[in-house]
């Protein structure tokens, strides 16, 4: 098997690693409007990106031809602050960005399971492979929904997988989840890992080097490429 390819880039400040990364998806966004007409973007929740999603906001991209969604998602209307629907909708798609097409992954249902033959159906209408794909990471090593100890955890990461999404509930998630799985996650132009802290680039590192942390499964697997945005 081959060796995955890992970039790690570091910087100084989280602001200006916002910009960087900004100014890179707008440019993948932009190669794929010129190929194909259109682009398909999915990104992570959380406190994180926030700063990120103000910057992506003012893109100069043709955004009516940007279809946006999301990695994952609590099961919460985005009535909820727990909603990262609503954190995309407040600071993302804004300005510029305002134009784009989102697909949200909370559809109302009773809970993650009663919903993810719908999002599968529309996950799966969405052209591929994405253009961009934004993962963050947590202090417990999680990415997307792949929790610790998650319920469908093993089929989530599971490389052979058919399924587009999951329902996860782990003792670390409060609310069930709606994830992307892994194949889906992969199925991409682009793959970013954006996380912040020096508590986290520990985990990485130990992650990196084989410890079993759910974000173990991107960072080891030779499918696709793996660009890291880090800063203290």
């Amino acid at each position: 098997m081959s060796k995955p390819t890992v970039h790690v880039h570091e910087f100084t400040d989280r602001l200006t690693l916002a910009d960087k990364l900004a100014h890179k998806v707008e440019a993948q966004l932009k190669k794929g409007i010129a190929v194909r007409g259109h682009a398909v973007i999915a990104v992570s929740g959380g406190t994180t990106p926030k700063v990120f999603f103000a910057v992506l906001a003012r893109a100069k991209v043709d955004w009516s031809k940007v279809t946006v969604t999301l990695v994952d998602e609590r099961w919460v209307p985005e009535s909820s602050e727990r909603s990262n629907a609503a954190l995309v909708r407040y600071l993302m798609l804004k300005q510029n960005a305002e134009a784009a097409t989102f697909l949200p992954l909370y559809n109302g249902a009773k809970d993650p399971d009663a919903g993810s033959a719908e999002l599968a159906k529309a996950i799966r209408a969405l052209p591929t492979p994405f253009d961009v794909v934004v993962l963050g990471m947590g202090p417990d090593g999680h990415t997307a929904s792949f929790f610790p100890g998650g319920n469908h955890l093993a089929q989530a990461l599971d490389l052979k997988g058919k399924e587009p999404v999951i329902s996860m509930t782990a003792k670390g998630a409060d609310e069930p989840r709606i994830t992307l799985t892994l194949p889906r996650i992969l199925d991409t132009e682009a793959l970013f890992l954006h996380f912040e802290g020096e508590d986290k680039r520990k985990v990485f590192d130990e992650a990196r080097a084989g410890g079993d942390y759910p974000i173990a499964a991107v960072l080891s697997q030779s499918n696709t490429p793996v660009d890291v945005y880090w800063s203290p």
